[in-house]
C-alpha cells in the first residue's frame, strides 16, 4: 500500500523479528484474515509508547482486492476493537487515500469519521494524492 513493489527489502528472518517484537508488547498487536491457509488480510495497531498517547491506536489495514466486499475488513474490525477495549485504547486511528472510495466506506461503516485532509501526503503514479484522516473513538 505505501511501498511500491521494488521497495521492499525485508528478508523473512527480519520480518519474524519484527513480528515477535510486535507481539511482545501490550499496545501492539496484529490480525490476520486467512483463506485456505493463504494471507488475504490483515489489521496492524500501533498505540501510543507514552502516558499521554496511550489511549490512541494507529491502524493499517490491507486486503486482497479478490478478497474484498466479502466482510473481512467488518471481522477484522470487530476484532480489533475487542483487543483495544482490553488495552483500554480509546482513539482509533488512520490514513486512506481520499479516492479510495470502497476503504473510506468500510471506515464509515466501521464507525470512523473523517477528520481532515492530508493534501499531496503520497506521490502516486506521477502524481500528488491527498489522504483522509479518519478515526473512531471508543466507549
Amino acid at each position: 500500500m505505501l511501498l511500491e513493489p521494488d521497495e521492499r527489502v525485508t528478508t523473512p528472518t527480519e520480518q519474524q523479528t519484527y513480528l515477535a517484537a510486535i507481539l511482545a508488547t501490550d499496545y501492539h498487536t496484529i490480525f490476520v484474515a486467512e483463506n485456505d491457509g493463504r494471507l488475504v488480510g490483515y489489521l496492524e495497531a500501533a498505540g501510543g509508547m507514552y502516558r499521554r498517547n496511550r489511549h490512541t491506536a494507529h491502524l493499517v489495514i490491507g486486503i486482497l482486492q479478490a478478497f474484498a466486499g466479502q466482510g473481512i475488513g467488518a471481522r477484522l474490525f470487530a476484532t480489533l476493537e475487542q483487543w483495544a477495549q482490553r488495552q483500554h485504547i480509546h482513539r482509533l486511528e488512520l490514513t486512506v487515500m481520499a479516492h479510495n472510495e470502497r476503504a473510506i466506506r468500510l471506515y464509515q461503516k466501521a464507525g470512523f469519521e473523517i477528520e481532515g485532509t492530508k493534501r499531496h501526503s503520497l506521490y502516486v503514479n506521477g502524481a500528488y494524492v491527498d489522504e483522509f484522516y479518519m478515526a473512531k473513538l471508543l466507549p
